[in-house]
């Protein structure tokens, strides 16, 4: 049999080989335009080559994420917007080791969809490439698979993983955390990654809104961009403060919201009491709360309700911390405190 009945065959079966090379070279020389001094492969090989050696490091400990970006993935079919979510993954998982303690280092990603279309791939790698650019981190390699079987027409899932790097005794594991220290909040940019199997629910059934209708409450921008506004990176803030050993923990606000994520940084038999007061909580949180008849509690535990990053700070530190973060074009917003007890988060 020739090889291009192979070919014929293969594409019959739903999966085209060349339109899959032809997206790969589309990007080609934008992927290289992240590389950075410690990248030693090439595009197409079959692993990423990242080297270490010029670290200058006395005990580097890697540290590594995977995520993905949930159903926020069907807001931006619906809204046929591809190009902020692979920004959101980078985004999120840069914040997801820096909370660690770790500098970014390497990003790969992996795309699987029914029927490739080039034209979505392309969008979706271009955020891929910007958010990588933006955070200084080398796109390394990645992989997109076309299985027609598995996913319908249109639809497509996004998984990314991180590498960074971190001094062993500069990690962050809230050993440091004690009663009194301070919760500072940085504002979040929207729903980032989590929230969207209910924020869809409420929007779209039950209000019954379209992605171009106007956001009830909000500021003139559409329902589609504000549930696809990018998920934030903290990278610059967290950065500085990292290198001058200004705060003891800090938490990436994720699913599982504050009540959740704030009790995997402060040790047992400590809490973390939440002044809800002390931020104003976005339009886009209070019409899902409310249309959707969300309980506060549980809204606290799906959403971010408006933080997105957490770092926990010592008394003493607290004027040198908000002064980096305002720096930096954050928002520094004093949240609440470390306090005793078991109660993991308590909102008054």
């Amino acid at each position: 049999m020739s090889a291009e009945k192979k070919q014929d065959a293969y594409q019959r079966a739903g999966v085209d080989i060349d339109a899959a090379h032809a997206a790969l070279n589309r990007f080609k020389d934008r992927v290289k335009d992240t590389f950075t001094a410690g990248v030693l492969s090439d595009i197409g090989n079959f692993g990423g080559m990242f080297s270490l050696a010029g670290l200058n490091m006395e005990e580097p400990v890697l540290v590594s994420s995977t995520d993905g970006v949930g159903t926020k993935l069907l807001v931006a079919v619906k809204a046929g917007k591809h190009d902020t979510v692979g920004r959101c993954l980078v985004n999120h998982c840069v914040d997801d080791i820096m909370v660690q303690g770790a500098r970014p280092l390497f990003f790969m990603d992996y795309i699987s969809t029914g029927k490739l279309d080039p034209a979505h791939v392309n969008e979706v790698m271009r955020g891929f490439i910007d958010g990588c650019k933006e955070n200084g981190v080398a796109l390394l390699g990645g992989e997109t698979a076309e299985m027609p079987d598995l996913y319908a027409p249109g639809d497509y899932d996004l998984a990314g993983f991180i590498v960074g790097v971190a001094e062993r005794k500069s990690l962050l594991t809230g050993e440091r955390v004690r009663p009194g220290h301070i919760l500072v909040g940085m504002p979040s940019s929207g729903l980032h990654t989590n929230g969207y199997s209910l924020a869809r629910g409420i929007v779209f059934e039950q209000m019954g809104l379209d992605v171009d209708d106007p956001l009830p409450g909000g500021k003139g921008e559409t329902v589609g961009e504000a549930l696809l506004a990018v998920h934030k990176s903290y990278k610059k803030p967290l950065e500085v403060l990292l290198e001058r050993k200004l705060i003891d923990a800090a938490a990436h606000i994720t699913g599982g919201g504050l009540s959740d994520n704030l009790p995997r940084v402060h040790g047992k038999g400590m809490h973390a009491e939440i002044e809800t007061a002390s931020w104003d909580v976005p339009p886009l949180f209070r019409t899902l709360v409310r249309e959707g008849g969300v309980d506060e509690l549980e809204a606290y535990r799906v959403f971010n309700m408006g933080i997105g990053m957490v770092v926990l700070v010592a008394v003493e530190n607290l004027d040198e911390v908000a002064g980096v973060i305002g720096m930096q074009g954050e928002e520094a917003r004093i949240i609440g405190r470390v306090a005793n007890g078991d109660a993991a988060v308590t909102y008054i």
